[in-house]
This record gives structure tokens, C-alpha cells and sequence, in this order.
């Protein structure tokens, strides 16, 4: 029998997405940075770190030039359009790693050590897996709350039903953010319940 926070151990030692740079295809399409011809340096900032890469697009490829720990690294990543049902095309990465899972399409890269590579070749994690369940239902209802323009405090009153959304729609979201808020309530009240019996049992 354990404490809080026992039950099923996920690897925490595991390094996540959000830590990582990350290249989205989708964003480099929305700026033009697929055309071919196009040049262009792009930065991330995480933390106090600026990470710049250089960009040469062309048809079928993606040339890409960058620096890690004083190393310059240079490579090609492919690039693939797949024509929607509705017509036009969505682009995406091949990703260039060997193992598993490499030359799957993906949207996004992510640099970890020295690659760009697709998030199950470097083996990251959301950092949602990390969450307690309180947090995931807590984080549930603010998203919900964000998409009826609402503040994630909760002294913020619902407001009116947006123009254009149905009226069983926009009942059913209320009903989805108050039970992911009730969820969240419950879970989190029995950790601390559980935190406060752990501590008597020490004293």
C-alpha cells in the first residue's frame, strides 16, 4: 500500500515535448517557408536559451542548418503533400530517423541531443502523462472554458452563448466544464485526504 502519489510509475526521467524545440510544418507552410526557392533563419526561445535554425526549402526537401553544443549540423529533411478529401494538399515531414517508427509522416520534429526527429524516435513524452488526474479534469475545464471565451479563474460568471454555435452545443460544453470541475474537485480533495492520513500515520 502507498502514499500519495503511488499507483502506476510512469518514467518521469523521460525528457517531454514541451522541453524541446520543435519544428511545425504547419506553421512553416502558413509563412510560406515551403516554397521552394525560400530561404529564411528561424528562432526559438525556451527558458533562457535561443535556438536558430537556417532554412532552404525545395519541392520535395527541406535543407536545414543549425548548431547544437558548438556543433554544426547539416541535413535534408523530406517533405510530402497529401490532397485532402475537399481539395488542396496538407504537407508534411518524413521523418528522417532510423529507428522504429522513423519515415512516418508527422507535423511536427523535435530536437533532442542533436536531431530533429519525430517525438517516438526521441522518445519524449507529453507532459500531460506526468499529470495527477485532478490536473488533467482541471485542465479539461479550462480549455473548455477558453473556447467559450471564458477566464480559467473560477469567479469568472459563463458567459452568453457565442453567436453561430447551437444551443445544445453550447449546453453541452457547460455541462462538459462542470463536470470536469467536479472531477477535478473530488481527485484532488481525496489526495489531499490521503496526504493528511499519511501524516498522521507518521506522527
Amino acid at each position: 500500500m502507498g502514499g500519495p502519489g503511488s499507483g502506476r510509475w510512469k518514467d518521469r526521467t523521460r525528457k517531454t515535448v514541451d522541453s524541446c524545440w520543435t519544428l511545425d510544418i504547419i506553421q512553416l507552410s502558413e509563412k510560406g517557408c515551403l516554397q521552394p526557392g525560400f530561404r529564411s533563419t528561424c528562432q526559438w526561445i525556451i527558458g533562457n536559451e535561443v535556438f536558430s535554425i537556417n532554412l532552404r526549402a525545395e519541392v520535395e526537401r527541406l535543407h536545414i542548418r543549425y548548431k547544437v553544443r558548438g556543433e554544426n549540423m547539416v541535413g535534408a529533411i523530406p517533405l510530402v503533400h497529401v490532397r485532402c478529401r475537399f481539395g488542396g494538399s496538407r504537407p508534411y515531414f518524413i521523418c528522417p530517423g532510423d529507428g522504429a517508427y522513423c519515415k512516418r509522416r508527422v507535423t511536427k520534429l523535435h530536437l533532442s541531443h542533436r536531431y530533429l526527429l519525430c517525438r517516438h524516435c526521441n522518445q519524449l513524452a507529453y507532459a500531460s502523462q506526468y499529470e495527477q488526474s485532478w490536473e488533467r479534469a482541471l485542465r479539461r475545464a479550462n480549455k473548455l472554458k477558453q473556447r467559450l471565451g471564458i477566464g480559467v479563474g473560477i469567479a469568472d460568471p459563463f458567459p452568453e452563448k457565442p453567436k453561430g454555435m447551437w444551443t445544445r452545443t453550447y449546453g453541452c460544453l457547460l455541462d462538459e466544464i462542470l463536470q470536469a470541475e467536479i472531477l477535478a474537485h473530488k481527485a484532488q480533495s481525496n489526495m489531499f485526504k490521503r496526504w493528511a492520513q499519511v501524516k498522521n500515520d507518521v506522527e
